[in-house]
């Protein structure tokens, strides 16, 4: 008798691999639990202070650091700092949590090389969407909150200074225009609606902009957009 086929199993790609920094052990082990939960993911390391984070990101193959911002010994901004400055490491990507979403310290951070942030309450859900879309490349997570903090951050009584000279001159108009949207909390697909664009064109776009101004991901262009005028803290054109 003829055994019925089988349909091959479906493809599944790598586990993303996570490193937890977080000097609460309690916070720890609940992210361990929901990571190493689900499919796809798996738990790689856990770092109680910002010095050991840097030194198992440096020893233990990963691809994001889930990392806490407010920790002993080095604090998360400075373990992101010397994480993205590691050349080898070029491919790991950092995700920082914080208590509110209004922590001043989150702007640092994404300054520092976080490719976006989370607060520590987000539902476990989000949190999964979150290191899966961090992991795949899009980087910033929550453009349009990430854009108001750092508005409020840079907030001043002066008008916003001019672009620094050549900082922005390298780009054209087109790219320029993306970067304003960028910096005013517009995700890909919403930047071709409003350009009248297609979404690959936005993407090409979206990647000349990252090569000419150095930044790392998506996070450090929209703090470029304010921190350049591109965009005033009103969320409009400077």
């Amino acid at each position: 008798m003829t055994e019925p086929s089988r349909a091959p199993a479906p493809e599944t790609g790598p586990e993303i691999r996570v490193l937890l920094a977080d000097d609460q052990l309690l916070v720890r082990s609940a992210f361990a639990m929901l990571i190493s939960a689900t499919p796809g993911m798996t738990v790689v390391g856990e770092a109680g202070t910002g010095r050991q984070a840097v030194a198992l990101a440096g020893a233990t193959p990963a691809d994001l650091v889930l990392m806490d911002i407010r920790m002993p010994d080095l604090d998360g901004i400075e373990a992101t700092r010397l994480i993205v400055a590691d050349e080898r490491l070029a491919a790991l990507r950092v995700l920082v949590l914080t208590t509110y979403d209004t922590d001043e310290y989150v702007v640092e951070a994404l300054r520092a090389g976080a490719s976006g942030f989370l607060v520590k309450d987000t539902r476990p859900a989000d949190l999964l969407d979150a290191i899966r879309t961090v992991t795949a490349g899009e980087a910033l997570l929550s453009p349009g909150p990430t854009a108001r903090l750092i508005a409020r951050v840079l907030r001043a009584p002066e008008p916003p200074p001019a672009p620094p000279a050549g900082a922005l001159g390298g780009l054209t108009d087109r790219e320029r225009q993306v970067l304003g949207l960028i910096g005013r909390g517009l995700n890909n697909a919403e930047i071709a609606s409003t350009l009248r664009l297609s979404p690959l064109t936005v993407k090409t776009h979206v990647s000349r902009v990252l090569g000419k101004l150095a930044a790392r991901d998506r996070a450090q262009l929209v703090i470029a957009a304010y921190e350049s005028g591109l965009v005033t803290v009103g969320g409009g054109p400077g």
